[in-house]
């Protein structure tokens, strides 16, 4: 009985999150795509999708742990650089971050459906596999930070296999164009959005628990060439890895009435000649 309980309150539980991820976007939606289709209009649209993160955040009910090495503001512009581990990483970071923040995320979220070209419209998209894309999306940021708007990126270019336990190779880009711009990284960790919504294939799994999110002090690029790349981008992954906790080193387990164990460690894929 007790399982068939748990197993229940997951099931209730996820709808009440889904009802409020859906419908403040349901409200906005007319707004959002007037507006992302207007010159300047993305200021309104990322006020809509601040709006909607802060409420749908909020109504999920879960307490939140905002960490800031400083009390001074972050630098505008600059270059937030967090690591990946679920799809509310982006709604985190709107709902944390002030004012207009540039979101780099990969070309795919564009082609989701009726969100994502508003998506595309108004932030920058970018398909790694492409180099016409990558250079075209670099030129973009580097207009936006020319510009006084901040750029977001998650430099692991994917959400890891085992978020919270092992952090993925950062790629080059945040950091080249901090460096050319001559503007700070903040580094920004997120070590338990993945206990709330793992990033599951086939499947919508969603949890209460508890999330955090670590805003580190400002890196100063100024005097830095391409050359010291490698000592920051391990300087960086030192303090994401660093807001790792041992809660956040399993993924939720799905959901069941008959299994007794409402959690299990999902091991991380291995290639076939290790």
């Amino acid at each position: 009985m007790r399982h068939l309980l748990r197993y229940l309150g997951h099931r209730l539980y996820t709808t009440w999150a889904t009802f409020w991820f859906v419908l403040p976007f349901v409200l906005t939606f007319p707004v959002q795509w007037f507006y992302s289709r207007r010159p300047g209009g993305y200021k309104v649209v990322h006020a809509l999708n601040r709006f909607w993160s802060w409420l749908s955040i909020t109504m999920w009910g879960v307490p939140i742990e905002v960490v800031r090495e400083t009390r001074e503001p972050a630098p505008q512009p600059c270059v937030y650089v967090s690591n990946h581990g679920s799809y509310i990483d982006i709604m985190m970071m709107f709902k944390y971050i002030p004012g207009f923040l540039n979101m780099m995320g990969k070309a795919s979220l564009a082609k989701t459906p009726v969100w994502g070209p508003i998506f595309g419209r108004v932030y920058i998209t970018v398909d790694r596999a492409s180099a016409v894309s990558r250079g075209k999306a670099m030129v973009m940021a580097k207009r936006s930070l020319a510009a006084g708007k901040s750029i977001a990126i998650f430099a692991e270019g994917r959400i890891s296999p085992a978020p919270g336990k092992d952090l993925l190779p950062l790629h080059d880009g945040a950091f080249q164009m901090a460096i050319e711009a001559g503007v700070p990284i903040v580094p920004v960790g997120q070590p338990l959005n993945h206990m709330f919504m793992p990033d599951v294939k086939g499947s919508l799994r969603v949890r209460y628990h508890r999330l955090k999110i670590v805003f580190h002090e400002p890196i100063p690029t100024t005097g830095l060439t391409l050359a010291d790349i490698p000592a920051l981008k391990a300087r960086v992954a030192a303090l994401l890895t660093g807001d790792f906790l041992p809660e956040g080193a399993v993924k939720p387990g799905p959901s069941t009435w008959r299994d007794p164990a409402s959690v299990v460690v999902e091991e991380t894929p291995q290639p076939a000649n290790s």
